[in-house]
């Protein structure tokens, strides 16, 4: 069997990298499996994307569509035409995409349309917020999946409920989680680690680019604001989105408390989630670190496509209005934050678990 694999965005380089290095371990072991990578170029910055090759240890990619920046709807269209053709030269027996960005969504339809199977990872999740360009990537790309690779009950029980038969459903656990339990050796102190002079439970780390919290400067303003208001006088690191940028508010430049820094590599900034008090972000991924590593998460949205992270873990949904802050932030420095426990099949094997289904597809 020869398998595509498609990575284009920064959360599929972690989704991506322990499926790697299990086919490899089968194929070593004899089984007849074998795969390309194609990475569409939909992150083309290379703190969001080479970086992450390197520092994950994914092979060079066979081929890079360059789809760059532009609009969703060119975004979308470069990336189908260049997989399109991709696909017509270089022929294969199933396509696997990860996750929920655009280049999920165009490598499924374009593969679909050419007649080749869909394996999607991290199937089934659901936010339920149709303004979420995400949730309609997840939503389209299940409606033509061929088989789905999920990591939790709930993911499994919405595919079901949308008509899925059980024998296309494999709950495997968490890639994710996968790449990070194997590189916690691994980690690395970044530079700011030095620089501010940042010790264990000392500082917060700080995440934000959906549209809601940043396309609007005084939204934005007014949730920094809350923030260095009410975590005391402890430090922010704050990697900043390049989306994020465009609308960062003089407050945030001139506070001494809030650390600007680029987006960072993988290693750097999970020991950075490690070791902080707590974390504060927007992002879906980040809840799934944080819960499996203890670390208290804030996160900034009115609703989730990862619940269990909020029933077992470590992450509370507060919204998006800055006044939630207040009372979260009181609540974790007295001690009162939920402890959490790791979600069924987050224990680093969901990756070895799909390649013993994918060696059983014919």
């Amino acid at each position: 069997m020869h398998l595509t694999l498609i990575a284009g965005a920064r959360p599929n380089f972690m989704k991506i990298a322990p499926i790697i290095r299990a086919i490899e371990r089968a194929q070593a072991a004899g089984a007849d499996i074998a795969y390309s990578l194609v990475h569409t170029g939909q992150h083309y910055d290379r703190n969001m994307s080479e970086q992450f090759f390197e520092q994950l240890g994914i092979p060079e990619p066979e081929a890079n569509l360059g789809a760059g920046g532009g609009t969703q709807a060119e975004q979308t269209a470069a990336i189908m035409v260049g997989f399109e053709q991709y696909l017509m030269a270089h022929p294969t027996d199933l396509v696997v995409v990860v996750g929920d960005v655009t280049s999920t969504l165009a490598c499924s339809i374009t593969a679909k349309k050419l007649n080749i199977r869909v394996a999607h990872v991290e199937g089934g999740i659901r936010s339920g917020d149709w303004t979420m360009p995400e949730e309609i990537n997840r939503v389209v790309t299940d409606s033509i999946s061929d088989y789905f690779f999920t990591t939790s009950e709930t993911a499994n029980g919405h595919l079901r409920r949308a008509g899925v038969p059980e024998d296309r459903i494999y709950f495997v656990g968490n890639t994710m989680i996968d790449s990070l339990l194997s590189n916690m050796p691994r980690l690395r102190q970044p530079d700011i680690w030095t620089a501010a002079g940042l010790s264990e439970q000392s500082y917060f780390v700080l995440t934000l680019h959906r549209p809601a919290n940043v396309d609007d400067p005084a939204q934005l303003k007014a949730l920094i604001e809350a923030i260095l208001e009410h975590s005391k006088d402890l430090p922010i690191v704050f990697p900043v989105h390049p989306r994020t940028a465009k609308n960062l508010p003089a407050e945030a430049s001139a506070s001494k408390r809030l650390l600007l820094t680029g987006p960072m590599g993988y290693l750097e900034f999970i020991y950075l989630v490690r070791h902080a008090k707590a974390v504060i972000t927007d992002s879906g991924g980040i809840t799934e670190e944080s819960t499996v590593l203890g670390v208290p998460c804030m996160t900034l949205r009115d609703n989730t496509e990862r619940p269990e992270t909020i029933d077992m873990g470590t992450n509370e949904l507060l919204g998006t209005d800055p006044a939630a802050i207040a009372p979260a932030m009181q609540r974790l420095f007295a001690g009162q934050w939920k402890k959490g426990i790791v979600p069924p099949l987050w224990d680093g094997k969901a990756a070895e678990r799909m390649v013993e289904y994918l060696l059983q597809f014919n």
